[in-house]
């Protein structure tokens, strides 16, 4: 499949913890085994096959470093949905969207995304299931939605396959505003289904597809492979569970 990407590096105002913790102006200039997190995103991305990639951000200093690289830097909108919608409209679909904080991603995890994704899905979300997780990272803390088919975290990776993708946005803003308030994205089930939920009975398909079916749209869940696809740098005890991770697979033996 052909694509493009959009890589959001805004900040959400203010500070960065992080960013302050590692030394640096912004969150997305972190380096990681020498490289900015952006830049491995980046990489990630031109080795699947990205045929554009843009990058949206807030600081100067992002924009330019998303130039040496190559991208196209777009000025980052109030909220990471506006920031999509705009990217969605300068780059069209199909449009993988990521974040500059996802330091581990892999080009597998997205060539492996684009081929699960249904056919005739406007949206898709790759999601990782918590026993994966805990495979890949013993200890980590992920935020979950639990449903009768495990318990799953998101892996900040999406595709918007369709122009009709646009519909999704609006709701996507919603969910991402409650994204640590699982029980609030819950809500929006509707009486029938949230009961099919606290009984454990409802499936992450089946309520994706029904929040879809609210905004419009075909919209389904793509499971990863790999847990570390969940694992985003998010606070300081996540960047060195990165580092640490990046660092182990560097020493790994080789045949």
């Amino acid at each position: 499949m052909s694509f493009n990407a959009l890589v959001l590096a805004g900040s959400r105002g203010g500070a960065d913890p992080l960013a302050f913790y590692a030394g640096v102006s912004d969150k997305a200039l972190i380096e990681i085994d020498g490289e900015t997190m952006l830049a491995r995103v980046v990489a990630a991305l031109r080795a699947a096959g990205a045929a554009r990639i843009a990058v949206s951000a807030s600081s100067p200093a992002v924009a330019d470093h998303a130039a040496a690289l190559g991208t196209e830097p777009l000025a980052a909108e109030p909220g990471p949905s506006r920031s999509t919608a705009a990217g969605l409209a300068a780059l069209g679909a199909p449009l993988v969207v990521t974040t500059a904080d996802h330091a581990l991603l892999e080009p597998a995890w997205i060539s492996q995304f684009l081929r699960d994704a249904p056919a005739g899905a406007d949206v898709a979300a790759l999601l990782a299931r918590r026993d994966l997780i805990e495979t890949a990272a013993p200890g980590t803390r992920r935020t979950y939605l639990r449903f009768a088919d495990g318990d799953w975290s998101g892996c900040n990776l999406f595709l918007l396959a369709t122009p009709r993708a646009a519909a999704a946005i609006e709701l996507w803003r919603a969910v991402e505003a409650d994204r640590k308030r699982p029980w609030r994205i819950v809500r929006r089930l509707g009486p029938g289904l949230l009961l099919r939920y606290l009984l454990r009975r409802l499936t992450l398909a089946d309520a994706v597809a029904h929040l879809g079916r609210t905004a419009g749209i075909r919209a389904a869940i793509v499971a990863a492979h790999d847990g570390h696809a969940a694992i985003d740098v998010d606070k300081p005890a996540d960047l060195d569970l990165v580092r640490a991770i990046v660092a182990k697979a560097q020493h790994l033996p080789t045949d």
